[in-house]
This record gives C-alpha cells, sequence and structure tokens, in this order.
C-alpha cells in the first residue's frame, strides 16, 4: 500500500475537533488516529466510546483507534459500535494475543497489534501471520509531542522483515516524534502508516502541514 498520514487527534484542539477534523481530512490525511488512554498502562487519560462517537459523525475517513489500556478485551465491542475501523491492542498486556486478535477480526475491524520502545519484536513472532497492521511505539507513549527515538528505524525494518517472513503484507504503523524532518526515513525503513500529531497540530495550520506531510511520504523512496 502506499504510505498514508493518520493524524493523531490527542494533539488537536478539542474545543474545535470537527474543525480540525475536516482540516487535516482536506490536508489528505488517510486516517485518523485515535489514543484511548486509561491512566495505569500509560500515565494519561483521554477519551472514551461517546468521544469516538461524535468523532465517526463527522469523519470521512476511518478511525485508527488505539488502545493504551490494562484490560482492552471489554472495550472492543463499544469501540467497535462507536465507529472505529481498526482496532490496535498492546502485545504487552495480553496474554491471550492471540484470542483478542481473533475477537476483533471477528467484529468485522481490522486488528492492530502495538509494540513499546523497549518490547522486542520477537514477541510477535507467534502472531505475525495474524495481524492486519504491527504499531511501532517511536516514543514511550501517554503524552504527545515528545522526540522520535532513533533506534525505531532500525525496529521498523524488524518488524517488516518479520512481517514478510510470515508472508503477511500487513502496514508497519510508526507513532511518536513523526515530523517533516524524519518521515522520508520512516517510510524508507518499511513504514506505510505513519501517525502524525504535533507536526500537524501545533503550528496553527493543520491542513497545509498535512498536506505537506503526505507530499514527503508518497515521494520517499521505499
Amino acid at each position: 500500500m502506499p504510505a498514508i498520514i493518520a493524524a493523531s487527534l490527542l494533539s488537536a484542539d478539542f474545543a474545535a475537533l470537527g474543525r480540525d477534523i475536516a482540516a487535516v481530512e482536506r490536508g489528505g490525511a488517510g486516517l485518523l488516529h485515535v489514543d484511548v488512554m486509561d491512566g495505569h498502562f500509560v500515565p494519561n487519560l483521554s477519551m472514551g466510546p461517546p468521544v469516538v462517537s461524535a468523532i465517526r459523525r463527522v469523519a470521512h475517513v476511518p478511525l485508527d483507534v488505539h488502545l493504551m489500556l490494562d484490560n482492552p478485551d471489554p472495550f472492543v465491542r463499544p469501540f467497535v459500535d462507536a465507529g472505529a475501523s481498526r482496532i490496535t491492542v498492546h502485545v504487552e498486556v495480553l496474554p491471550h494475543l492471540h484470542r483478542t486478535l481473533q475477537f476483533i477480526r471477528s467484529c468485522g475491524v481490522k486488528a492492530g497489534v502495538a509494540l513499546n520502545p523497549s518490547t522486542p519484536v520477537g514477541w510477535l513472532e507467534e502472531i505475525a501471520g495474524d495481524v492486519d497492521q504491527v504499531l511501532v511505539m517511536s516514543v514511550n507513549p501517554g503524552f504527545g509531542g515528545q522526540t522520535f527515538i532513533a533506534r525505531s528505524e532500525s525496529k521498523i525494518r524488524a518488524v517488516r522483515a518479520l512481517l514478510d517472513a510470515a508472508g503477511n503484507d500487513a502496514p508497519v504503523s510508526v507513532d511518536g516524534g513523526v515530523d517533516h524532518s524524519n518521515a522520508a526515513r520512516i517510510v524508507a525503513a518499511g513504514a506505510t502508516i505513519l501517525v502524525a500529531g504535533n507536526a500537524i497540530f501545533a503550528g496553527g495550520a493543520p491542513e497545509r502541514a498535512t498536506r505537506e506531510l503526505c507530499d514527503l511520504v508518497k515521494g520517499a523512496p521505499r
């Protein structure tokens, strides 16, 4: 698949969320990335199904919902019902990951797995053929505006190699510190979904920033 930008709404203006969503869609964002945080797995709180349902009513692109939760299983169905098109869960909290992935797929949406920066790629080996997306966290999750961890590029390559060895063409997504300075390198490493928040919303011109990032990833060598 061609590389796309997923606009991370955690960095948007929550008082004008509809406006910011419309702006990034005009700029070419292919997904809206929604971070759901529980204050336990990560040290922050964000949004629940009612907010996702409201986003779905105004969005024209799919919602990529990232569950940063200690116990994500009970929340899969509520977020699917709220309008998620993709649900990503963390390998670090799920002793029965295969079962959870099957359940997500049974709800009619794509099932993704996320890896924190310190989590080895090998943790995906037994389910590499069963995922629809792998999300490489290139910062420690919980807050926007962090700096991209340089070693993440080699991790992206390793995840891409693991999926290819399993015969799985599922995309590699990258979240954390993605900006105009590193987007092309991230695509060259093997990622095809780039989650960007601060780089899009911090400058006050989300449509232009999204368009610039989209142009960068479209022209990046792979």
